[in-house]
C-alpha cells in the first residue's frame, strides 16, 4: 500500500464490514447486529494513535449508533442514500482531503467512494466488483475481524503497529 503515509481518516461502511451483513429483526421489529470485539479494539488503537475514524452507512440503525458510542466514534453518517455526496460533505466538514482517507466497503453502493479515496479496502467476502477496485482485500470476511486486519495493515505501514502492541505489554 503506497498511499498510506498521509491517511488521517479511516471511514467504514457498517453492514458487511463491521458486521457479517446479516440484519436480524425480531417479531417486535427490533434490529440487532453482531460486531466483532477485535475490530473494536483495533478501532480504539487507531484512535489512540491520533487518527480519525468514522462510519458511513446507507441504513439507519440504533445498533450502529450504540456501537459507535461504545467505541468513541463521533463521526457517524447514517442514512446516506448517496454515499459519495455524504463522503464529500464529510470531508469538507472535517477539513480532510480524499487523498487522506482510507475507506472500507463491501458492496456496489460503496464503489463511488472507494474510487475517490487514497486507500480503498474490501473485506474478503465483498462483491467481486468491490474487490477489483480495492487496493487491499483482507483475508478475513466482514464482521469477522476484517476491520482489525485493515487497521493492522495501515498502522504497520505507518510504522505504528509495534507501538500499539507495546501499549499492551504492561
Amino acid at each position: 500500500m503506497n498511499n498510506t503515509h498521509n491517511i488521517r481518516l479511516l471511514l467504514l461502511d457498517v453492514d458487511g464490514v463491521l458486521t457479517d451483513g446479516a440484519i436480524v429483526v425480531d417479531e417486535t421489529g427490533k434490529e440487532t447486529k453482531r460486531f466483532h470485539v477485535r475490530d473494536g479494539l483495533a478501532i480504539k488503537a487507531w484512535r489512540d494513535c491520533g487518527y480519525l475514524v468514522g462510519l458511513l452507512t446507507a441504513r439507519n440503525s440504533r445498533a450502529t449508533a450504540v456501537r459507535a458510542e461504545e467505541l468513541g466514534i463521533e463521526i457517524v453518517e447514517q442514512g446516506a442514500a448517496d454515499k459519495l455526496i455524504a463522503f464529500e460533505n464529510l470531508c469538507t466538514r472535517l477539513g480532510v482531503e480524499a487523498d487522506e482517507v482510507a475507506y472500507m466497503g463491501d458492496d456496489l453502493q460503496d464503489l463511488p467512494v472507494l474510487r475517490r479515496v487514497a486507500v480503498p479496502i474490501a473485506p474478503a467476502d465483498a462483491a467481486a466488483e468491490v474487490q477489483q477496485v480495492a487496493e487491499l482485500v483482507t483475508e478475513k470476511p466482514g464482521g469477522r475481524g476484517a476491520v482489525r486486519e485493515a487497521i493492522e495493515h495501515l498502522l504497520t505501514a505507518a510504522g505504528r503497529w509495534d507501538e500499539v502492541i507495546e501499549s499492551y505489554s504492561g
